[in-house]
């Protein structure tokens, strides 16, 4: 039976995964999670883990209902033996107990976006010392992943991520007044609320141009976005003789999830019957609407920090957009305002943590 780390299980990946486990009869060896304590507690009655990381004030609460329940850190959690880590803690707090998970040799479904845009190098060198796999859960990495199965690197011209073009490709024309609740109203995929926004404001796309870049290990210029709406095609890697490969199927996060903890098996489930749509349309991205966009690739440009800086300050501004302190508008220049003044250093484990800490303050500047 294989054993499975899920971090980050209590959000959306770490819940779809877990239902995935169950499909597959998985045994979860280990969770970890953030405050969500119902869920969590739901989680450890089913799956009994060997240990469980939650934040603190959740400690006590956890204690009485599970008496002699193992409490620890995400790191210790992630290097529980398992052939599968499942990353899915959001943002750069997910890169530590990911790091652990590389380092100790598993194979790392990686969700966490985060960590590769910010240290895709520096997680590449620890694979490579421990024998870890690193592959994509996001549905446009693994569609590129599975693209590029069987193919000679020096065959691919470029990858192309497509993007749904969230809630706001056919309008309102106006986007500094559209609300936190209009931008959540995402028409193709659940997703938690973080990510949802930042499909709105198409920086998602940017961060997984970037994590593209960071996990394919092609130049930045070789990776481009498109608009498609039906958000079918999940991406598509076109060739030096000018023939594209696609990866399509329905908008659903299991079957990716799926796919990273069974490869190169894949096993039947209840989505291999789901209709085809009879259009697939594929428009370029209105950089001058969304140009959180340019911002994103413009630190990928860039390179050494710049990319750590910008997805930082993104965390901010987005989480005060929610909280209905700046307008919509306003995310894409709080992350072009943290670029022009981001610092030349080169990536490193000790700078890229500076960095982040610096720039969420920069970004309370402006947001």
């Amino acid at each position: 039976m294989k054993q499975v780390v899920v971090l980050g299980s209590t959000g959306s990946i770490g819940r779809q995964a877990l239902e995935v486990c169950r499909w597959r009869g998985y045994r979860v060896v280990g969770l970890a999670a953030g405050r969500n304590l119902e869920v969590l507690a739901d989680q450890i009655r089913e799956w009994r883990p060997l240990l469980v990381a939650a934040e603190e004030g959740l400690h006590g609460e956890l204690r009485a209902r599970f008496p002699g329940l193992k409490l620890a850190l995400p790191e210790e959690v992630a290097a529980l033996e398992a052939e599968v880590a499942v990353a899915a803690i959001p943002g750069l707090a997910g890169l530590p107990p990911t790091r652990v998970a590389v380092r100790t040799g598993k194979r790392v479904a990686l969700a966490n976006k985060e960590a590769m845009v910010a240290a895709g190098p520096l997680l590449w060198e620890e694979a490579e010392g421990s024998g870890a796999e690193i592959l994509p859960v996001d549905s446009e990495h693994s569609a590129l992943f599975q693209a590029l199965l069987g193919e000679r690197r020096e065959d691919v011209a470029e990858l192309i991520l497509t993007a749904s073009g969230g809630p706001f490709l056919r309008g309102p024309e106006d986007l500094s007044q559209v609300t936190p609740e209009m931008a959540l109203n995402h028409p193709r995929w659940r997703m938690g609320p973080k990510v949802t926004v930042d499909s709105a404001t198409l920086f998602n796309k940017g961060l997984e141009a970037l994590e593209a870049k960071a996990l394919f290990r092609l130049p930045l210029e070789r990776i481009r976005v498109l608009i498609h709406p039906q958000a079918y095609v999940h991406g598509l890697v076109r060739f030096v003789d000018g023939s594209l490969k696609a990866q399509l199927g329905p908008t659903d996060m299991r079957l990716f999830i799926q796919y990273a903890l069974t490869y190169p098996e894949r096993a039947e489930t209840s989505l291999k019957d789901l209709p085809i749509p009879g259009v697939l349309e594929f428009l370029e991205p209105d950089l001058e609407r969304f140009p959180a966009l340019a911002v994103a690739y413009e630190a990928g440009r860039l390179g050494g920090v710049a990319q750590v800086a910008v997805s930082a300050a993104d965390e901010v501004a987005v989480e005060a957009f929610l909280q209905g302190r700046i307008p919509f508008t306003r995310i894409p220049e709080v992350l072009a305002r943290v670029l022009e003044n981001t610092p030349e250093e080169p990536l490193t484990w000790d700078s890229l943590f500076a960095v982040d800490a610096w720039a969420r303050e920069e970004a309370k500047r402006w947001a």
